[in-house]
């Protein structure tokens, strides 16, 4: 049976992506934490299009608030971070014509037993990037965390 550990929130995050179905069962086990999670897909050679759309997945879905600065803040910085982990540092795409297809989740929460610690986000991606060529691709993974 799936089981969330809420102290690893990134952990949480990841296995929404590599463990398929069970969506009651996460939404139960999210719920009962009080944490918060979208997940979707998005394929291109434009790094710009992929922080894009994480970002509506996250605002559509209560996620993030759009008119808090901190908020987005720590978006960006974990979605960046996860993108440099999918790209191996180089996060140029297109530009030396690479193209990834990958899904993301994105996690809300609060990791920490002691609540001073506060609210934080992670950005899961699995799929593929390569030649932007049908079959020259491979799997790649990153992951992102920070607080909010």
């Amino acid at each position: 049976m799936l089981q969330i550990d809420q102290q690893r929130i990134g952990k949480s995050a990841l296995m929404l992506l590599l463990i398929e179905g069970e969506e009651e069962e996460w939404n139960r086990q999210f719920n009962e934490l009080n944490w918060q999670y979208c997940t979707g897909k998005v394929g291109s050679m434009d790094t710009q299009k992929i922080v894009s759309s994480i970002e509506t997945a996250a605002k559509r879905s209560g996620i993030v608030d759009e008119k808090l600065y901190r908020d987005m803040h720590a978006l960006y910085h974990a979605i960046m971070e996860a993108i440099t982990g999918v790209t191996r540092g180089q996060t140029q795409l297109g530009e030396i014509l690479r193209t990834v297809g990958l899904r993301f989740s994105v996690v809300r929460g609060t990791p920490y037993k002691n609540p001073d610690e506060g609210e934080w986000v992670a950005v899961a991606l699995y799929g593929t990037i390569g030649a932007p060529i049908k079959g020259l691709e491979h799997e790649t993974i990153g992951l992102g965390i920070n607080h909010m």
